[in-house]
């Protein structure tokens, strides 16, 4: 276990490079000593500081909080449903959290931002549970294939009713358009307030999981000889997946593929014991979304792609290999 944790300071120094040079890429380039000076000794008469405080910083912390939420997320789901295909987004939950906060702050004008990570929340959660009971009510029960093919059917339901919605009322469509489409631009403060505690809590109950969920990743019946409470898991497992869920898509939008890319990559280096899976997980996570969100600033420069489209032109093609290589 601890020979596990030997790279996490490389990557934890990788990511605090990724996160300086985030805030250094814009419109107008930022020296990265300028960076270091604003972080540590700000003033709030440089211009340059100024502008480091006000928007680059806050959208650098959008996304290591939405990153981070969604690795693990997707973590957990693959490994208590023992699907290498399980994400947020493939099954169905991001589009659950979408369609509520659509339904709530957009059509019916909600304007309480507080509860803005319990609704996503909350929409995700339904349509967890639809995905999961039309899964179990196909042939053969809940494979990686019926669990991918029930959160397609849901999600191409719930976005065609969001876009019923903003034919209907084209108001609320102009407000959350560049919001569905997952981006960072224009994220909130007040609502990453509140989310943040949900984050945390959700990040300590994953983490205080790990041990548990490494075992069931073997098998229900090893877990079960472990002493390990199969059912008490999996739905304490599924509130850490929502709540993640939930307050990243509350913050940034959906944005898709990240929890399905990153475990796999982190696999790769440190194995197959969650316990070391959830921690890297974040952390790789964080500096994947800091990274995407530079490359949508600086591929068509000076136009600005949406970040969730960048994440799903990379996600899609590992999508498919996942699905050769593990089908």
């Amino acid at each position: 276990m601890t020979r596990g944790f030997a790279i996490m300071p490389l990557v934890l120094a990788a990511l605090a490079l990724g996160f300086c040079w985030h805030i250094a890429v814009g419109a107008k380039s930022v020296p990265l000593v300028t960076v270091f000076e604003a972080l540590t000794n700000y003033d709030q008469s440089i211009f340059d500081h100024a502008v480091i405080y006000n928007l680059r910083l806050p959208r650098a912390i959008f996304a290591v909080v939405a990153g981070a939420s969604l690795s693990v997320a997707g973590a957990l789901m693959q490994g208590i449903t023992r699907n290498p295909l399980a994400d947020p987004g493939i099954l169905g939950l991001m589009i659950g959290a979408s369609f509520a906060v659509v339904m709530t702050f957009g059509y019916f004008s909600f304007s309480q931002v507080a509860f803005m990570p319990l609704v996503a929340a909350g929409g995700a959660l339904v349509a967890a549970v639809l995905v999961w009971g039309i899964a179990l009510a196909a042939p053969g029960g809940a494979t990686p294939l019926t669990l991918v093919l029930s959160g397609a059917a849901i999600s191409t339901f719930l976005g065609a009713i969001i876009t019923m919605v903003h034919l209907l009322d084209e108001d609320s469509y102009i407000e959350m358009r560049v919001w569905l489409t997952g981006s960072l631009t224009g994220a909130r403060m007040d609502i990453l307030y509140w989310a943040l505690p949900w984050v945390v809590g959700g990040m300590a109950l994953a983490l205080t999981l790990a041990r548990q969920v490494t075992a069931l990743a073997m098998g229900e019946d090893t877990a079960n000889g472990l002493g390990v409470d199969v059912v008490r898991l999996k739905s304490l497992a599924m509130i850490s997946v929502v709540v993640l869920t939930g307050s990243a898509v509350s913050i940034v939008g959906p944005l898709g593929f990240i929890g399905l890319v990153i475990p796999h990559v982190v696999r790769l280096f440190v194995g197959a014991d969650y316990r070391l899976i959830v921690p890297y997980s974040a952390a790789v996570g964080a500096l994947y979304l800091l990274l995407i969100d530079i490359v949508a600033r600086i591929v068509l420069a000076p136009i600005e792609i949406s970040t969730g489209i960048v994440t799903a032109m990379l996600g899609g093609p590992f999508f498919v290999w996942l699905v050769r290589a593990r089908l």
